[in-house]
């Protein structure tokens, strides 16, 4: 694990049960449940927050810049409810009965009190997420800012719904280019991960410029972990693809998409056949993985979500950061290209 984390994920954790407490009722017994605090029936449970790369992405960000990742707590803290609200509602998109990340084996809220509760509990992390924003005037962030962060953070959540609706939209089309697929997934992954490295940079009191560049970053950051992501998913934990993501949808990846424009035409037509039923069997999946380690689509996607992760970093060369501040960026750059 990268050097660092748990310290991040405990002053993250703080910073959350801080914004919910005194939030008494339902609504929050069920935030709770989500976010790993308590069981289905309210009681505390002993397990840590799964932190996701973004808010650590805001924290680093941060440090890059001002020596102290502290100041960006509330932004931290802010993009990691908002990624959650993302993730409640696509569990009821995908009708994925697992929970967050990290916690397979604890049902996601919709399997549990139904879809009409889910996404109102997403409508309500998504909610105290723009709330949660407003904490930065307790870390001493002029109030100007606390409003640059607060119009970034709605543009990133307007741009990441875009973002799904091409993702869910490409399930019924056959043919999607490689460029299409790109653009979807900045706007998907790529929007909330620029909104969290660039409210990072503003906390630690950069400029506008070198907020600007930190956005970059994180932008083509967050498209490199979508492709990592979607590989993962594609060949599962044993590399056959026995994954319940695939299975459930017909998710469009970069792996496909380059297996549709590079396969013989063979291979081109059975993966249109295959894709053409309502309902994949696992004799699909394990084909359909034959045909991409045909053509090599996974190692194509890996050297993508690498180059994009190095141009990344590249963006913030004109920042005027010394290595030594940019050194944790690089090592966490290289660990969100492990599946």
């Amino acid at each position: 694990m990268l050097a660092g984390y748990d310290t991040h994920r405990q002053a993250v954790d703080e910073e959350l049960r801080a914004v919910f407490e005194g939030r008494q009722g339902f609504l929050y017994d069920v935030l709770r449940y989500h976010m790993g605090w308590v069981d289905q029936q309210g009681i505390p449970v002993d397990a840590p927050l799964v932190l996701h790369f973004q808010p650590r992405l805001s924290l680093l960000s941060c440090e890059a810049v001002s020596g102290d990742f502290h100041p960006a707590l509330p932004a931290a803290a802010a993009v990691e409810l908002v990624h959650n609200f993302t993730l409640v509602h696509g569990d009821v998109q995908s009708n994925r009965s697992a929970g967050r990340p990290g916690s397979e084996d604890r049902p996601s809220i919709w399997w549990v009190w139904g879809p009409a509760q889910a996404i109102n509990a997403g409508d309500g992390l998504h909610a105290l997420g723009r709330t949660t924003i407003m904490r930065l005037a307790q870390r001493n962030v002029p109030p100007q800012h606390i409003l640059s962060a607060m119009q970034s953070l709605d543009r990133a959540c307007l741009t990441t719904c875009e973002g799904q609706y091409m993702d869910l939209e490409f399930q019924d089309r056959l043919t999607v280019t490689g460029q299409a697929y790109l653009d979807m997934a900045a706007r998907k992954t790529g929007a909330l991960s620029a909104c969290a490295a660039e409210l990072g940079a503003l906390a630690g009191g950069a400029s506008e410029q070198v907020c600007a560049a930190f956005a970059a970053m994180g932008k083509r950051i967050g498209v490199a972990r979508q492709i990592v992501q979607d590989i993962s998913e594609l060949w599962g934990e044993h590399g056959d693809g026995m994954t319940s993501a695939n299975v459930l949808n017909k998710k469009k990846s970069l792996p496909l998409i380059y297996a549709l424009e590079t396969a013989p035409v063979s291979g081109k037509r059975e993966l249109g056949t295959i894709y053409m039923k309502r309902v994949l069997q696992s004799e699909d999946v394990a084909r359909l993985i034959e045909i991409l380690d045909i053509v090599d689509a996974r190692s194509f996607a890996e050297e993508k979500a690498s180059e994009l992760a190095d141009e990344g970093l590249a963006s913030l060369g004109d920042a005027g950061l010394s290595e030594e501040r940019l050194t944790p960026l690089r090592e966490f750059s290289r660990s969100i290209l492990e599946a």
